[in-house]
Parts: C-alpha cells; sequence; structure tokens
C-alpha cells in the first residue's frame, strides 16, 4: 500500500505540473505575450475598418433580375467554360482564364480588381482609349485585351448578366464614388528601378509551384482552365492590359501573392520584392506575350493622360521607356508634379 501510495503521489504531482504547464501556455496564447503579434492584429484590425463588404449571393433576389445576377456571377466564375475557345453558349475568348482569375473571388476581394464601385463610375474617361466607355464596353475591353478575344455584342445575354452581376454587388455604393477597397494597394517605391533579375528569385521562391517554371499557368485536370493562370506566354494576358505595367501588377502582388499566404492587410512580400517580380514577369525582353497587331488607335494617344508605368512613348516627360517601365519612379512623379501634369499609375 505504501509503494500504491507513493506512485499516486509522483503521479499527481506529474500531472499538476502538466496542469500547471498547459495552463501557463493558454495565458500565453490568449494574452498574446508577443508583443508584435499583438501590435499586428491591432493593425491589421484597423486597416480594414471601413472596407466595403459586398452583399452575400443568399441576398440576390428570386426573380429575373435575380436569376440575370447569378448567371453573370457564373459566367465571371466559369468564363471560359460558357465563351471561351470551346465554349458552351459563345467563342469570344482567345484563352481558357476566367474573368475571377485577376477579379479574384468572383470580384469582391478588395484590392483585387474588384468590381465594388464598378457600376457606380461608368460611364467614364479611359485614358488607354482615350474615350469616355460605358461599363459594357469595358467588358468587351476585358475580353479583347486580357482574353485575346472578340468583343461581346453589348445586347446579348451573356453582356447584360455580367453588368447585371457587377450592378447588384455595387448597389450600395454612392455614384461616381470610391470605396475603400476598390482600388490598388499603394506601395512605396524605391530609389532604384525595380530589378528582374531580383524578381526572377522572389518568382522562384514564391511563385513557381502555382503559375510554374516557364510561366504557364497550372491546369486544371481537364484542361478547360485554369487553376492558376499563365503569367506570359502565347495564352497570357496581353502587352496593354493593366497587369501588364509593372506597378499596377505589383500592387495587385503585394495585395493578394502568393495564394493562401498573403492578403491585402498582412501582405506576404515587400513592396521591393512584389516590384522585382513584377518586372521579372512582364519583362518582355525575356518574356513574350500576345500582342494585337495593326491595332486601329494606338493606346493612349493623348500622352498626357498616359499611365506613369506605361512602356511605350511618346510622353509628356523626358524620361525613357525603359525608366517608365521599370523605374526608378520618383523622378518622374516628382517632374509630374513640378510641370502641373497629371500623375497617373
Amino acid at each position: 500500500m505504501d509503494k500504491l501510495r507513493k506512485r499516486r503521489g509522483k503521479y499527481r504531482s506529474k500531472t499538476a505540473l502538466c496542469v500547471i504547464f498547459v495552463i501557463a501556455l493558454t495565458i500565453v496564447a490568449c494574452t498574446g505575450n508577443t508583443p508584435t503579434s499583438t501590435e499586428a492584429n491591432k493593425t491589421a484590425a484597423k486597416d480594414t475598418v471601413g472596407v466595403f463588404v459586398p452583399p452575400d449571393t443568399s441576398t440576390i433576389p428570386h426573380d429575373p433580375f435575380g436569376d440575370m445576377v447569378r448567371y453573370g456571377r457564373e459566367l465571371v466564375v466559369n468564363t471560359a467554360y460558357y465563351i471561351g475557345p470551346e465554349g458552351t453558349v459563345g467563342k469570344y475568348l482567345g484563352n481558357k482564364m476566367n474573368c475571377a482569375h485577376c477579379h479574384v473571388d468572383a470580384g469582391t476581394r478588395p484590392f483585387a480588381f474588384n468590381y465594388f464601385s464598378a457600376h457606380a463610375r461608368y460611364p467614364q474617361y479611359r485614358g488607354r482609349e482615350n474615350k469616355i466607355l460605358t461599363l459594357s464596353e469595358r467588358v468587351n475591353n476585358c475580353i479583347e485585351r486580357p482574353h485575346s478575344g472578340t468583343p461581346m455584342p453589348l445586347d446579348c445575354k451573356e453582356m447584360v448578366a455580367i453588368v447585371s452581376y457587377i450592378k447588384w454587388l455595387g448597389a450600395n455604393v454612392p455614384v461616381n464614388q470610391h470605396v475603400k477597397g476598390d482600388e490598388s494597394l499603394e506601395i512605396e517605391y524605391p530609389n532604384r528601378a525595380a530589378d528582374p533579375e531580383k524578381g526572377a528569385l522572389v518568382y522562384a521562391e514564391n511563385c513557381v509551384s502555382c503559375h510554374g517554371k516557364d510561366g504557364e499557368g497550372q491546369w486544371t485536370p481537364d484542361s478547360a482552365t485554369y487553376i492558376y493562370p499563365p503569367l506570359w506566354g502565347k495564352w497570357a494576358y496581353q502587352h496593354g492590359s493593366s497587369p501588364s505595367r509593372v506597378v499596377k501588377l505589383a500592387r495587385f502582388i503585394k495585395a493578394n501573392m502568393p495564394d493562401k499566404k498573403a492578403t491585402w492587410h498582412k501582405p506576404f512580400l515587400t513592396d521591393e520584392q512584389a516590384l522585382d517580380v513584377a518586372a521579372y514577369i512582364n519583362d518582355d525582353r525575356i518574356h513574350p506575350r500576345p500582342e494585337k497587331k495593326n491595332r486601329k488607335i494606338p493606346d493612349y494617344p493623348n500622352v498626357a493622360t498616359k499611365a506613369i508605368d506605361y512602356d511605350r512613348g511618346p510622353y509628356s516627360d523626358t524620361f525613357s521607356e525603359l525608366q517608365h517601365k521599370f523605374g526608378p519612379y520618383k523622378p518622374i512623379v516628382d517632374y509630374h508634379k513640378e510641370h502641373k501634369l497629371p500623375i497617373i499609375w
């Protein structure tokens, strides 16, 4: 009996120590013992305040308009299936990417080329075309450029459905207004040019597992579309598309990439890494991409409204095409400020 009591005593002592240890760990975890972690959480929570929250799909009305909205969302998510090269209702796309590859989460993710304020702000002036575009024309603009496709009829069911979905998504956005989260995430520009060689290292470490060594993307098992889209090559977005500009792509990358690691309020890459990898992806000297030949009207015919990171002149300033593409961007911005020229990204 004495031996048994001693064993029980030892067991109770060990159990008590384990309980104390677990309680201590729990207290540490619950109280956020690491100040940096607590501060990061506070910052993240503060950053999300005021960000536009799109409506839940369960609130789409069950009426003719709601049916069109649901179809529009389906088209955004599964674009290639419906209107791709082998589309079931039309063959308008030149590749098998979906709208949701760029307009992430069916256009509902903050700082990810979303649709939050699109319906509220169109028709609007577009410098690339130097004209006022309707929202339907802007949809076709995407079909023609990132998808290397053919415009849909403006009154066809698929166009009406996509525009209806975009209208429903941003119904609470005031006319001609922006909401927090509908634009690109701001980044700081270093006092150097974006470096494709450094970007190649960032790509190899963070991007190649999804987008492939040769930027070819990752197919679905049936090759009907992509899990992750191609970033250069024959089936990628065209030159002149928004992602083909280094700053435009870098802002998207910082807010969203690598997938499942980065969020806009907790980026994974630094600003410089995002710029470098965007420069590597968009370096036309090593990465070819589709380009529409003999375009009737060149991009940005009005040089005063040309985006700073657009890489083909002429320009309203004195900087080279190479600097406009890769930077450094601060001298260009300073020049535009000094000469009262627009600063457009």
